[in-house]
């Protein structure tokens, strides 16, 4: 089986713009605001000096001492705690995204997973006609959820977190699609279940987190659970006609555990490619943003 070794950044986002990296953070634009925030893995440096960063910069996440994941967002210009931008893509797909200052530093979206919105596109137009059923696993706001909804599909959609949940239908309905199932669960305990009822998905993605809990306290850790969850999904994934995509931001890992895990629980891939996704700055300097696997195929 040949696999291609890719490495992807998004190529159609008019409202994100990855502007400068370094120190340990990075500056971008989302729409009209600009915000500037940690990022680990920019261990080298800004290409412009402090000042500008913030003179440019609406609001600045400020980490609280001793908790690299918690802090405050500093506001420096007049901007909304809430506002929306857009995604399009020559493919047809139209969305509208909810964005919001939280206290994690995040603002409900990952912009680098605009390549897996396209490729989910792309692979539900080239399917047989008839609908595809879509599984999304640690759904998050529910970018991917809402791109296979709108190429057709009957999306399933799975979040621990109800807060999140109701994010993701503000962005169905922004985005002018409905009908998605929304479901608050474990991941390993819906897909056991799945399991025993025979139930059976065209498309699977899944975007798990490297720590998390579930509704009930249930604990995930990337490394302990990855596994079992992938062979569980090949027991639901339908042989013939499919897509998975699979995304995994552990600092340790490497595209190629990605490919051992995913090539060991399904024997019928094809089509398949894995590498990194990441973000070019203005200046050049490519953000490395986790790694993906993929495949599908159709008759």
């Amino acid at each position: 089986m040949q696999v291609k070794t890719l490495s992807l950044t998004p190529q159609h986002w008019e409202d994100y713009e990855l502007l400068d990296t370094g120190g340990f953070e990075k500056l971008e634009r989302f729409g009209e605001y600009i915000l500037s925030r940690p990022e680990p893995q920019a261990i080298w440096d800004k290409r412009m000096d402090d000042e500008t960063w913030r003179k440019m910069a609406h609001a600045h996440f400020a980490k609280e001492k001793g908790n690299p994941d918690k802090g405050n967002w500093e506001i420096l210009k007049k901007m909304p705690q809430h506002w929306t931008i857009s995604y399009r893509n020559p493919a047809g797909l139209q969305m509208t995204l909810n964005l919001s200052l939280t206290s994690f530093k995040h603002i409900g979206i990952f912009p680098e997973q605009a390549v897996n919105w396209d490729y989910i596109t792309e692979t539900l137009d080239g399917f047989p006609p008839g609908k595809a059923k879509v599984l999304n696993l640690f759904a998050y706001t529910g970018a991917a959820s809402v791109a296979a909804k709108a190429a057709g599909a009957d999306v399933t959609h799975l979040d621990a977190v109800k807060q999140v949940v109701t994010w993701s239908k503000f962005n169905m309905e922004a985005s002018k699609q409905q009908d998605i199932r929304w479901v608050i669960d474990d991941a390993m305990k819906y897909v056991k279940r799945e399991v025993r009822r025979g139930s059976q998905y065209q498309g699977i993605i899944l975007d798990p987190p490297a720590y998390g809990r579930g509704p009930d306290g249930e604990k995930w850790i990337l490394e302990e659970g990855i596994n079992e969850l992938l062979k569980l999904c090949s027991q639901i994934l339908d042989p013939k006609t499919n897509f998975l995509i699979l995304n995994m931001y552990s600092l340790s890992f490497s595209s190629l555990i990605a490919a051992n895990l995913v090539q060991a629980s399904f024997p019928y891939i094809s089509q398949a490619e894995h590498g990194e996704l990441y973000l070019e700055d203005k200046f050049e300097k490519k953000l490395p943003l986790g790694i993906f696997y993929r495949f599908r195929s159709h008759p």
